[in-house]
């Protein structure tokens, strides 16, 4: 019997293997990442001194584009009228204390943002703020 010790030859750990695999896993979630993308609609908010209203979860954004255009959550409606305009906002707002949040182009028509306000108040609803920047 051969009873000697047997040189034992040091271990090497590969680290190719895992570097391919930290790769692919950067490269998953980059591809499958989903950015935030900002609104499609151009705006240029008017300039106003003023204070900065708490942030509430849910609010109705109506949005008023230089041509008087309106949009309700970033979806178009389909024309200028106040019916359309009252029906949307009818049919969005279910609950009247969900605040409702006007950002108007500071070149959009003045007739616009009070034809908003005044189907705001027929329709019944009580917390209406205008989004504006600071100088």
């Amino acid at each position: 019997m051969n009873f000697r010790n047997k040189k034992n030859n040091p271990l090497e750990v590969s680290l190719t293997p895992m570097i391919d695999v930290v790769f692919l896993l950067l490269i998953f979630f980059m591809v499958t990442t989903t950015f935030s993308k900002e609104t499609s609609i151009k705006i240029q908010l008017p300039q106003a001194e003023g204070q900065e209203v708490e942030q509430h979860k849910q609010v109705v954004l109506l949005m008023i584009d230089k041509s008087g255009q309106f949009f309700i959550d970033g979806r178009a409606l389909q024309d200028k009228s106040l019916a359309t305009l009252t029906k949307e906002l009818t049919t969005v707002a279910a609950n009247k204390q969900i605040p409702l949040v006007i950002n108007a182009d500071a070149n959009a028509p003045v007739q616009a943002a009070i034809s908003v306000l005044d189907v705001a108040k027929n329709i019944g609803f009580k917390n209406i703020s205008f989004t504006t920047q600071k100088e």
